[in-house]
């Protein structure tokens, strides 16, 4: 044979063995694989975990509790790398555009839009979630099947839950409203006293969001998906509500809190009569760490009190994939949930189902410790409504600037 045809026959010989290297490599991942390989794979790995970083007290949870629990178990390193969902989302996006197969991210913190925008764009490992014992054993399928009205599919792993609630002064109001009808009655009657944060802040779009089921006749019309031929019949109805208010807001409705953080000092100061959180337990941590007085208690509305789940989920490029798994499926252990349920800890609701906990494990929980400003399951489950699609979300968003802010 020619040596010029040996060589070629070489090097055809050569790229077909790399082509199937590579989609071997692509095909051999770790859903495919008993856990206990996966938890094989991950010892002595990083954990790079991409989460928003506005909470210090969550933060110290992370960089203490989860670090030093993941070291100890599974001899994994953990790096917390604090960035808000949309600019993590927008990263990936941008490495997938450049064709980068391997990133820097390996966990996200994410659920909402963010999900729905990175599921879409194919920026997500998956399904993964029904492959971690800890789903398996602890959560009921049927709880976390959506993501604001999103199909989860397995592509996200449940790790907390959260309620909206409103914050008063037991020494400076004596009956909070109960109604959203009473609410507009305590505005009008009590001017300058309320505000809320400027949409999109996460619980200022949140507060409007669950006044906009109330004012529309609930949110079981919205869950089939956006529609917006109903959007527009029924959005005016929230605007004319937030419209005929504005004037007895605080600062005359001329300006609004810029995020929730600015509302959580205006009512520490005594600025305004209420605060408001999209977690239940925000107020409890305001008095144990000194901000609030330990006479702040919290309260939901009669028409409904919104809640969700947050997730976590792998990129398509996370360069740990096993290490990830490891990680998502620690955080839904009971002692990872325990953990972050004390309010001088976080106070983050656990994603698991207490039917499917032992009875020691159950009463673990309910030994929690939750303070007397935090409302407990059996006064939130109730009024409880679940988020709709996050197409309603963006929509009202825009829709409050327009209507509302201009």
């Amino acid at each position: 044979m020619p040596r010029k045809q040996w060589f070629a026959m070489l090097l055809c010989t050569v790229a077909v063995l790399a082509l199937s290297g590579s989609i071997q490599a692509e095909q051999h991942r770790p859903l495919e694989e008993p856990f206990e390989e996966i938890e094989k794979q991950a010892e002595g790995s990083k954990v790079h975990w991409y989460m928003y970083g506005g909470w210090a007290h969550v933060n110290t949870w992370v960089d203490t509790y989860v670090a030093r629990e993941m070291k100890v178990r599974y001899n994994i390193d953990l790096t917390r790398v604090p960035m808000d969902a949309g600019i993590f989302v927008n990263k990936l996006l941008n490495e997938k555009a450049a064709g980068k197969q391997t990133g820097t991210i390996d966990l996200l913190w994410i659920n909402g839009e963010n999900f729905k925008n990175a599921r879409e764009a194919g920026l997500l490992l998956g399904p993964f979630a029904s492959h971690l014992p800890h789903v398996q054993q602890y959560v009921d399928p049927g709880s976390v099947a959506h993501d604001f009205g999103y199909p989860v599919e397995g592509y996200e792993a449940p790790f907390g839950k959260a309620q909206f609630v409103f914050e008063y002064d037991t020494a400076e109001v004596d009956s909070p409203p109960q109604t959203v009808a009473a609410l507009k009655a305590w505005i009008k009657a009590h001017p300058g006293r309320f505000t809320y944060p400027q949409p999109p802040d996460f619980t200022g779009s949140a507060f409007i969001r669950q006044l906009f089921y109330a004012v529309t006749g609930g949110h079981e019309q919205y869950l089939q998906g956006y529609d917006p031929d109903l959007f527009a019949r029924q959005a005016p109805k929230l605007w004319a509500w937030l419209n005929e208010v504005e004037p007895w807001l605080w600062q005359k409705g001329q300006t609004y809190p810029k995020d929730s953080a600015t509302l959580d000092t205006l009512f520490a100061r005594g600025e305004v009569a209420f605060g408001m959180s999209y977690h239940p337990p925000h107020a409890q941590n305001k008095i144990l760490e000194g901000t609030y007085p330990d006479t702040v208690r919290t309260f939901v509305l009669e028409d409904g009190s919104m809640y969700n789940i947050h997730f976590t989920a792998i990129p398509f490029n996370a360069p740990n994939k096993a290490g990830a798994m490891v990680l998502s499926n620690f955080l839904l252990s009971v002692d990872a949930q325990l953990a972050k349920y004390d309010p001088a800890v976080w106070g983050d609701f656990p994603a698991l189902d207490p039917q499917r906990l032992s009875p020691r494990d159950r009463k673990r929980f309910q030994a929690v410790d939750l303070g007397p400003a935090t409302l407990r399951s059996d006064e939130l489950v109730p009024v409880g409504v679940p988020e709709i699609p996050a197409r309603y979300l963006e929509a009202l968003e825009r829709g409050w600037e327009e209507h509302v802010l201009r």
